[in-house]
């Protein structure tokens, strides 16, 4: 029998409400461990941890459990234990067990005690677990050494009601509330490489995240959509289930391209796209929408057109990564894996009919006097109708 610790510290902080956060969070993560591995497992919640408790583990689902947990959101830390009983003898062996064939020359034990009622205060364990470590290591024939600051050994001991936990190692996780806990929304995903920063960041605060793609197909190459459908696989590593909606934006394009001003025609695609992510949210109780654009990075992103833009959809438009420059975004993109697949090159949607000089700094008046020209609405009908959905475990 293996067992697993996992803690987490945002949760901790949502007083009347953590119970139900901490069910989440269990529930994300027994899907996901279902989803990829074949174990039995037990999971349960103790003392403000999560407790696994697993049978018959090979080394490579050990490996493969640790990759799983990385990638949950609201997870701080989880760590590899040795369970053993509330005598302090039988916690004194079994961290001997572990630290026994470990190469070190200074050490230090390090104690957490929820059970306040257990007999010796955290200090005093530390003592005395610590004194029969080294006199263990003096019988070896070694001279051990106890160091408090930057040991090259930390036994960790956790004493709860029931038991007492033993480990050597705490595995960092990405933090976060658990993906479910802040309702869901829609992220407009594109090949590039903003986009899925955006979405990531979305699951971090606990959004559940699906998403939509908007395509020129049949007028480019199919390759931006092989890139969006990769890049929503590695997202769906974050999350339990996710949806792509692949929706045919080129006719609409080739039709605003021949029956608008060249300048306003990237303002009038990307209203368009919020419009028709907005119907779509709506008819599926989406609550909000998420997009990667960061202020002044392109012409579409000035102040100015921002607004312009915003005024297209009746919902929540979130933009995490506004204030954020290219290398910090490029950062987080190599972090979580998506960038070695945005950086491939394809024909994207709006570089098949972008103008070559775009408004920077446009009036909404304007955009809406143009708009109020345009036959789109059986256009809009015919490509929602051609909607496909992708979904990804």
């Amino acid at each position: 029998m293996s067992f697993l610790i996992i803690r987490y510290s945002e949760i901790a902080l949502k007083g009347k409400n953590r119970h139900w956060f901490e069910k989440i969070l269990v529930e994300n993560i027994k899907k996901k461990l279902k989803e990829k591995i074949s174990v039995d497992f037990t999971i349960e919640r103790i003392s403000g941890r999560i407790f696994l408790s697993i049978t018959s583990l090979k080394n490579e689902e050990k490996e493969k459990i640790n990759q799983i947990l990385q990638n949950i959101f609201g997870i701080t830390n989880f760590s590899w234990v040795e369970k053993a009983s509330l005598d302090i003898e039988n916690i004194s062996y079994q961290c001997w067990k572990l630290i026994k064939r470990k190469r070190f020359n200074t050490f230090r034990i390090t104690t957490q005690r929820s059970n306040k009622k257990f007999f010796l205060t955290s200090e005093k364990i530390n003592q005395q677990v610590g004194a029969f470590i080294f006199q263990k290591i003096i019988e070896k024939g070694k001279k051990p050494q106890v160091r408090l600051k930057n040991p090259d050994l930390e036994c960790f001991i956790e004493i709860n009601d029931k038991n007492s936990f033993v480990y050597l190692q705490k595995i960092k996780g990405i933090k976060g509330l658990p993906v479910g806990s802040s309702g869901k929304a829609l992220a407009l995903l594109s090949g590039g490489i903003d986009s899925p920063v955006a979405s990531y960041y979305a699951l971090k605060r606990g959004v559940h995240t699906d998403y939509i793609h908007f395509h020129a197909l049949p007028y480019t190459k199919p390759d931006s959509i092989q890139k969006v459908i990769q890049l929503a696989k590695i997202l769906s590593k974050f999350q339990n289930q996710n949806k792509l909606f692949l929706f045919p934006l080129g006719k609409i394009q080739k039709y605003i391209a021949e029956n608008s001003p060249e300048k306003f025609r990237l303002l009038l695609y990307r209203r368009l796209m919020h419009r028709i992510t907005s119907q779509i949210a709506r008819e599926k109780k989406y609550l909000a929408l998420y997009t990667g654009e960061s202020v002044g990075q392109v012409a579409s992103q000035t102040l100015e057109n921002l607004a312009v833009t915003n005024q297209a959809s009746d919902l929540i438009m979130l933009r995490p990564l506004i204030g954020m420059d290219k290398e910090e975004i490029i950062k987080i993109a190599q972090k979580i894996g998506t960038y070695e697949i945005s950086i491939l090159p394809h024909e994207d949607l709006c570089s098949r009919f972008v103008p070559k000089h775009p408004a920077t700094k446009a009036h909404l008046k304007t955009i809406q006097n143009i708009e109020n020209k345009l036959n789109l609405q059986d256009l809009i009908q015919e490509s929602l109708d051609k909607v496909e959905i992708k979904t990804f475990n």
